[in-house]
């Protein structure tokens, strides 16, 4: 039974995600998006500071009404092709902690810049360079990785890889061209878990089932937020950043919408994914540690597990999501903003909308990977250990 479901449905699953690709793909199901030829020509560029010299402002203030401060900033250019050239830079200070880089020698900030031929126009201080630094985070990131997790932490180095390609390779560049978010993401979704789910556990039922249960978890919190969200009249454009697409110069046609309940789906994608895995691996180690156990105990047994993990795991999404609104909740807290106008806020009625929706499909993935890995591993012989009791017992055994 077992080898019929790992030669006859992962195949097929496979086949199922790749043919949906293959529709999505075809130029039938996008729009036409304009050319491109009105986005500006621009360039940023790594360079060090080698000097700092303060200017004085005659008049104090600039056209912000912000107090200015101008500075003589020398930097030395580091990528290849101005690599090594010096320039002078006016660089304003107007006394904001939001706006302003307040550079010293010895740092290195990212230039913008308008390239003509081999000369540079309109270059200003874009920010500091903070790429290397978190280089250093990352490279502890995976020797604890590789430390910790020796065979399995490489494997998960090579699946998170994986992961980050789909969605910036796959995922993103999909939705720019105009392709439905929504379907788009549970199809990359589904084909990120499939791949992730087999290197990690292998071809066998406990996998099927983790794959099984975590679609099922996605699968649910995505109509959810859709549904509730659609009722809701969740309009997309709460984050900044979402109200910026409706300028860009590509005049794309965006499904902000669907775009707001794609990310709902990717942000849920991870923690389900966990319980998923975390539940079959138990059901699968408790079969076998006790072969005798039949479909409803196993059932029970990762049901008591995910009871376990389901607290934890909520939590672990709620706190996410109410940690990026912290600087928000304090705003509220400071003009004492009635609770009915809060919650009726289009910001905080979308996060708390991702975050109930991605904490019930966690929620609903449990018992649905419990049922997968009762039925799928009750199949395994059942008296692995009877032949050796036997032998063990055997007089004439040599």
């Amino acid at each position: 039974m077992k080898g019929v479901i790992m030669r006859r449905i992962l195949p097929g699953l496979f086949a199922l995600l790749l043919l949906c690709t293959v529709i999505l793909s075809s130029p039938a199901f996008c729009q036409e998006n304009p050319p491109e030829d009105d986005v500006p020509e621009y360039s940023y560029i790594r360079a060090r500071i080698i000097k700092v010299v303060d200017l004085k402002n005659p008049e104090g203030t600039g056209t912000s009404g912000l107090p200015e401060q101008n500075q003589l900033v020398t930097v030395k250019l580091l990528d290849a092709q101005y690599k090594g050239r010096e320039m002078e830079i006016i660089h304003t200070l107007t006394n904001h902690p939001g706006y302003d880089v307040k550079v010293k020698p010895g740092d290195q900030v990212v230039l913008y810049a308008e390239p003509e031929g081999d000369k540079l126009n309109n270059v200003y201080i874009e920010d500091f360079a903070r790429d290397h630094k978190m280089l250093y985070l990352v490279f502890l990131f995976i020797i604890l990785l590789l430390l910790v997790g020796g065979k399995q932490g490489l494997k998960s180095i090579f699946t998170l890889t994986v992961t980050v390609g789909a969605v910036f390779f796959g995922l993103l560049p999909l939705m720019f061209r105009g392709y439905n978010p929504i379907g788009v993401t549970v199809i990359i979704s589904a084909a990120v878990t499939t791949f992730t789910l087999l290197v990690i556990g292998g071809k066998s039922a406990k996998t099927l089932s983790a794959i099984m249960g975590t679609i099922g978890g996605v699968l649910v919190a995505g109509i959810l937020a859709f549904l509730v969200g659609s009722a809701a009249h969740l309009t997309g454009f709460s984050d900044e950043e979402m109200q910026m697409l409706v300028y860009i110069p590509q005049q794309i046609d965006f499904d902000y919408r669907g775009i707001l309940f794609s990310g709902m789906i990717i942000g849920a994608l991870g923690a389900v994914m966990d319980v998923g895995m975390s539940i079959a691996s138990a059901v699968d180690e408790i079969k076998k540690a006790n072969p005798m156990m039949g479909k409803t105990a196993l059932i029970r047994a990762g049901m008591n597990v995910g009871r376990d993990i389901m607290g934890t795991m909520s939590n672990t999404l709620i706190l996410a999501y109410t940690g990026g609104a912290i600087p928000l909740m304090l705003v509220f807290m400071a003009y004492k903003m009635p609770f009915v106008k809060i919650l009726n806020l289009d910001l905080i009625a979308t996060e708390i909308v991702r975050a109930l929706a991605g904490s019930i499909g966690l929620i609903v993935a449990i018992p649905i990977t419990s049922i997968i890995a009762g039925i799928l591993l009750e199949g395994r012989k059942k008296y692995p250990h009877r032949q050796e009791r036997l032998h063990d017992n055997d007089p004439y055994q040599m």
